[in-house]
């Protein structure tokens, strides 16, 4: 069946108006900020492209691709990514759409949002890694007049595939402009494919990110692999990406589950982005409904908006069908969230304070 935003999932009719979902304040703390891009967006990138030359085979393509929307499969989101690494290949394209993605965060009623990318560099067009992280510093500066309403963070990721060697680079350009961004990055992420390299290999690199002020987001249990999973969780991360596979029954363990519970680190869940991947096989799978039973930290995010056809409220949305939710559940597990951010214990009282002012006058005007 379908919620009132047409996507479909094997859950429960929805006892909660859509409304109530836009309206609360959100905190998205798990977004890559190029699979968070607007259908919009791109169409604006492609445009760019055709006026530098490129050829129209190709742009028609990608055209056909990102107008599938939510009927996008696997095939379909994989070449998305592929769409896009060729589209934001300069520190322009860079600039433009992590300024579209703050702005369609705000516009879906999200608080506090902490974007992740990797730093990349293209010889092609002149942009190296620092050149992209001043980019996204500087969308991010510019959207403080464009997305009032909504407080940005930076979280620089390694990827795995890149190697241990790019990851200890990419960690010294966090620390260098975490020094001058003064305050905007927050944390350092790991993501790619956990089989790329030993997991043991980057260990170095997220020591000296921790060592020197930066918090771990770490994707880890995405896919089952236990040495992988071992050695990641054995740093103690500050919060998991995704997690899926942490329980034995999931491929994982019941150390690992030990550790995360102990230690209450907060999961990143990511549901929409889990059954598209085919990591989870349905919604009301979904490892969210084993950790909120457990009264877990919990964070409900997109992961990627803009490849899998989501919003935030959607996610929400789609949570609270999942495992039956009331509406005093879903506002505690966005208050709640505040807790789990990278950006400060004045930012947690100040967006806190947010949330008391609010709580009333929503659901007042909602009944």
């Amino acid at each position: 069946m379908a919620d009132g935003t047409g996507k479909t999932a094997d859950v429960a009719e929805e006892k909660i108006p859509f409304n109530f979902f836009k309206k609360i304040p959100k905190i998205e703390l798990h977004a890559h900020i190029n699979g968070s891009i607007s259908t919009e967006t791109i169409e604006k990138l492609i445009k760019r492209k055709v006026e530098q030359g490129n050829n129209d085979c190709l742009v028609s393509q990608w055209q056909t691709t990102i107008h599938k929307g939510e009927q996008r499969d696997l095939s379909d989101c994989l070449s998305m990514f592929g769409i896009i690494y060729q589209l934001v290949d300069d520190t322009e394209a860079v600039f433009l759409v992590t300024k579209s993605v703050i702005e369609d965060f705000e516009q879906d009623n999200t608080k506090y949002l902490e974007l992740r990318s990797t730093p990349r560099a293209n010889p092609e067009t002149g942009m190296t890694k620092q050149s992209y992280i001043e980019a996204v510093l500087k969308a991010i500066e510019e959207a403080k007049r464009t997305a009032p309403n909504i407080t940005v963070r930076f979280i620089p990721a390694i990827n795995r595939r890149l190697g241990p060697d790019d990851a200890m680079d990419t960690v010294h350009l966090a620390i260098q402009y975490k020094e001058k961004a003064k305050g905007i990055i927050v944390g350092l992420d790991l993501s790619g494919d956990p089989k790329a390299h030993d997991s043991n290999n980057f260990i170095p690199a997220l020591k000296l990110a921790r060592e020197n002020g930066l918090k771990l987001a770490l994707h880890i249990a995405e896919v089952p692999d236990l040495d992988e999973s071992r050695v990641l969780l054995n740093l103690i991360p500050d919060r998991i990406g995704h997690g899926t596979c942490i329980r034995p029954e999931n491929g994982g363990s019941e150390d690992f589950v030990n550790i995360v519970e102990e230690h209450s680190i907060p999961i990143e869940l990511c549901l929409t982005s889990n059954v598209k991947t085919k990591t989870v096989l349905s919604y009301s799978e979904h490892h969210m409904g084993y950790w909120y039973s457990k009264q877990h930290p919990c964070i409900v995010c997109t992961d990627d908006k803009g490849v899998f056809s989501t919003t935030l409220s959607e996610e929400y949305s789609l949570m609270a069908r999942t495992f039956n939710l009331t509406e005093e559940q879903v506002w505690n597990l966005t208050f709640q969230s505040i807790d789990y951010i990278f950006g400060g214990e004045n930012l947690k009282d100040d967006l806190k304070e947010l949330w008391r002012t609010e709580k009333e006058k929503i659901i007042s005007s909602l009944h």
